[in-house]
């Protein structure tokens, strides 16, 4: 299985040369990708707002900025977003921030994508939250054209680019995979259409794994694509939310761990992530302490499921 990490942005407290020193550790255990989450910014819990999943306190790098840096530092590890919150960010833009760091990385970008769940940062940064999954859609499309035609001309309901150039192209040019998340029937569609992979939160029913490789295996065929070309990706577990004490110390449990990858492996997933803020969350403190939980569990990782 592929073995993924999703970076600690916490590890800022310690000085930047602890978060480069996380990234290189992270490729040099040997796991094959590193993602960053995206939160631009978070809302307090406040009358007539939906409750948060997580404090508003909690540190966030910029995701793209902090791929960059770890671009730097490292050789071989893919470096992806898992997710970045597409319709909330100005599409065009974002093809140029990508293509960019596929030029510095050397090909290694994976672009991992989602329509979020917090309407507040919607509104903070001047987006609708209520159309967003339909203007993820055209978003993807303008942004596959940037990174693929020599001349962009693509007009739709949210967004107009006409007679533009983009270079220089991604190295992996419009092959650059993208991997979008979600758990939801419009999700599925849209991996389906458009997607190299599915980045799944915690799926602990195989039923239900079951029906959205389905449904994205139908949806692939329907537009024409190859439905075994799609990756499998699941979180093994988020980071606990507040009051959670339970999953805190599930990165504490390497027996717990192991078995939710077995788990995930025999529901058809050929790679799995681990988070690396649940395993500061769960005790490890600082960035070597957390290098040396994930040292171990990539250990016992490649024992258990290859």
């Amino acid at each position: 299985m592929k073995l993924a990490v999703e970076f600690a942005s916490v590890s800022y407290r310690e000085g930047p040369a602890m978060v480069a020193r996380l990234a290189k550790g992270i490729e040099e255990i040997g796991y094959d990708q590193l993602d960053v989450f995206d939160h631009v910014v978070m809302g307090h819990d406040m009358e007539g707002r939906g409750k948060s999943h997580y404090a508003a306190t909690m540190p966030i790098l910029e995701a793209l900025m902090t791929l960059s840096y770890a671009a730097a530092v490292t050789e071989r590890i893919g470096l992806g977003t898992e997710v970045l919150i597409l319709p909330q960010r100005q599409p065009v833009l974002v093809a140029k921030q990508f293509s960019t760091l596929d030029t510095l990385s050397g090909g290694r970008a994976r672009f991992g994508i989602g329509v979020g769940w917090q309407a507040s940062e919607y509104e903070a940064l001047g987006e609708r939250f209520q159309n967003r999954g339909k203007r993820m859609d055209e978003a993807i499309e303008l942004i596959q054209a940037c990174w693929r035609d020599e001349r962009i001309d693509y007009e739709s309901a949210h967004y107009r680019s006409l007679a533009m150039a983009m270079e220089p192209k991604p190295p992996q040019g419009a092959a650059l995979p993208i991997w979008i998340g979600g758990n939801s029937p419009a999700a599925f569609r849209r991996i389906g259409k458009y997607a190299d992979g599915w980045l799944a939160s915690q799926v602990t029913d195989a039923d239900f794994a079951k029906q959205a490789m389905d449904t994205i295996r139908e949806a692939a065929v329907a537009a024409g694509r190859d439905p075994g070309a799609i990756g499998w990706q699941s979180m093994i577990a988020p980071p606990p939310r507040p009051g959670d004490t339970k999953a805190k110390s599930f990165y504490t449990e390497p027996d717990r761990v192991a078995g939710r990858a077995a788990d995930l492996k025999a529901m058809g997933f050929d790679g799995v992530a681990l988070n690396a803020t649940a395993i500061f969350q769960s005790g490890a403190r600082g960035v070597e302490q957390m290098l040396e939980v994930l040292q171990s569990l990539h250990e016992r990782l490649r024992a258990e499921v290859g």
